[in-house]
């Protein structure tokens, strides 16, 4: 279930003359991305292209990538999408992209019950909220806090829970 490409962000405009790309990131921050030197404009890795240079500014990443010299150049390639390999980062222990949650099958860590799917992730400040989706289509919000969460196994797609009342059932 784990992708080996997931996406960067989506190219919005350009800064400057000489082809500098202001790039949207779809990840914690702009300052996440700048260590990566290579990005793809498939979701395949087919189409790598160079990073030469890149910097965080205000929300964007400022970049320039191989073969793109002009502001003329680069607007060709507003609303394009580029992603990463996910090889190229290293995340600190217990950390996943959630990319990578998402569809990931919600078991209870007692009774083997399936709750559903993990449809969406919401940051809240103090702590992430899974948003799962059961069959019935009835949506639940999970909080991602360590003593309900037993374990998640991204290369299984699954996340095996402790929840507490009242979260998947009726109880008040």
């Amino acid at each position: 279930m784990s992708k080996e490409f997931l996406e960067a962000g989506r190219i919005v405009g350009t800064h400057g003359i000489k082809g500098e790309l202001r790039l949207e990131p779809w990840c914690d921050s702009a300052a996440f991305l700048t260590g990566i030197r290579t990005l793809y404009w498939d979701k395949d890795g087919r189409q790598p292209v160079g990073v030469l240079h890149s910097r965080p500014h205000k929300s964007f990443l400022l970049l320039t990538l191989e073969g793109v010299s002009s502001a003329t150049e680069g607007d060709t390639l507003r609303g394009r999408v580029l992603y990463f390999k996910k090889a190229d980062i290293a995340l600190p222990d217990g950390r996943v992209f959630v990319q990578d949650l998402l569809q990931c099958t919600v078991k209870d860590a007692v009774t083997g019950q399936v709750y559903g799917k993990v449809t969406d992730v919401f940051s809240t400040g103090a702590n992430d909220v899974y948003e799962i989706t059961g069959e019935n289509g009835r949506k639940a919000l999970f909080p991602a806090v360590p003593s309900m969460i037993d374990e998640i196994d991204v290369e299984n797609g699954v996340m095996t829970v402790r929840p507490i009342g009242g979260i998947f059932d009726d109880e008040d």
